[in-house]
């Protein structure tokens, strides 16, 4: 993610903090200056929010954690004024892990608060919870009521919290997963709609949680159908075949013609018949920017990259694309180099075939139908 600074990595994690956390700390800074509480409430203000995030974070290890426990890796964790944000490389399709890695989040905030609830019993430390606030009361109350908010704010069963995920895998138990997605997001949708009209005459942030319920549910919704509408198709029938390639010793110059003659952005490095590398525009405008046209392009080219057989699934293929962060995977066939795939023919693709389900029938076999055959 941009504008994240890495803080670490633990337990084969990599944790970042994105920039914008800033803007928070500096808002509880102000907040607290701005109201006469002086520095020493300034500085517990942001020593809150820190131990606040931290168990933001544990609860995002334990989704991650739970997720290896079912060979599934974590590409990270980032931390966000909003939360937290664990990267799984793909979410479980057995609807019983996917219960397990969504309950594993909320499961750590709950041990959390029943230690923390056990010290202030054991202290004797309650104070009542109207005197408590954001800014004022006992930091350990405070975290416990953090807490159970957490717990209770993610179970809500609407994407993208937890409690999503959590009913899309109960009622996956029972009807076809691409189904649940649609009833666990319509779900969805309707509590954002709910909270929208409470936001409208009671607490306006509910409006904005209810904008990222709504974008949540639909974004779930249309990643499920598109792996589902992908499911089965072999790569070779979404694949692009009238591509362009370069060689390693060929010149900027002549990639840059070939960008500014055609829409292909991203080239595939051909040596002796095989594919040595991938020349993606990004890498090629970074290298202009240091070097002349001159420059040979195998000193530009990426010679570690993502490939494709011409007989993958495209599901396969659109988890792949979306792992390695990249626009355009080689298709290989045998060795041979046969076409390219990128995200851009992929969504093309798919609209091809919504236009074709839409067509009458008894109308011919169609284009589609005679690539398959």
């Amino acid at each position: 993610m941009k504008w994240a600074w890495k803080l670490g990595r633990y337990a084969g994690i990599d944790v970042y903090i994105h920039a914008t956390f800033l803007l928070l700390i500096g808002w509880i800074v102000l907040s607290h200056l701005a109201g006469g509480r002086g520095p020493d409430a300034a500085v517990e203000g942001v020593v809150f929010t820190l131990l606040l995030f931290a168990c933001v974070l544990l609860h995002e290890y334990g989704h991650a954690l739970m997720a290896g426990r079912f060979g599934i890796r974590t590409r990270d964790i980032t931390l966000l004024p909003i939360g937290g944000v664990a990267r799984l490389e793909r979410m479980p399709e057995d609807p019983k892990q996917e219960l397990w890695v969504a309950l594993a989040g909320p499961a750590v905030n709950v041990v959390i608060s029943l230690a923390l609830f056990g010290w202030l019993v054991v202290r004797n430390a309650w104070e009542p919870l109207e005197s408590l606030s954001v800014a004022g009361g006992s930091m350990i109350e405070r975290l416990f009521v953090a807490n159970v908010f957490l717990v209770v704010f993610n179970l809500i069963p609407a994407f993208p919290m937890d409690g999503g995920r959590v009913l899309r895998a109960l009622l996956a138990s029972r009807v076809e997963y691409t189904r649940a997605t649609r009833i666990a997001a319509g779900v969805g949708q309707g509590i954002a709609l709910m909270f929208g009209l409470i936001g409208l005459f009671a607490n306006p942030f509910l409006l904005f949680i209810a904008l990222f319920v709504w974008i949540g549910a639909a974004q779930e919704a249309g990643a499920t159908q598109m792996k589902s509408s992908l499911a089965g198709i072999p790569v070779r029938r979404a694949m692009i075949t009238d591509f362009r390639a370069v060689a390693p010793d060929d010149r900027l110059q002549h990639a840059v013609e070939l960008v500014l003659r055609g829409s292909q952005q991203d080239f595939p490095v051909v040596e002796d018949g095989r594919v040595a590398g991938v020349l993606t525009r990004a890498d090629l405008l970074a290298a202009l920017a240091k070097h002349t046209e001159d420059e040979p392009v195998a000193s530009v080219m990426r010679r570690e990259f993502q490939a494709a057989d011409a007989d993958d699934m495209l599901e396969l293929v659109l988890a792949r694309l979306q792992e390695c962060e990249c626009h355009t995977l080689p298709v290989l066939h045998n060795g041979a180099l046969v076409g390219l795939i990128t995200a851009d023919n992929l969504g093309e693709f798919l609209m091809v075939q919504a236009a074709v389900s839409r067509r009458p029938a008894g109308t011919g076999p169609g284009f589609l139908r005679r690539q398959a055959a």
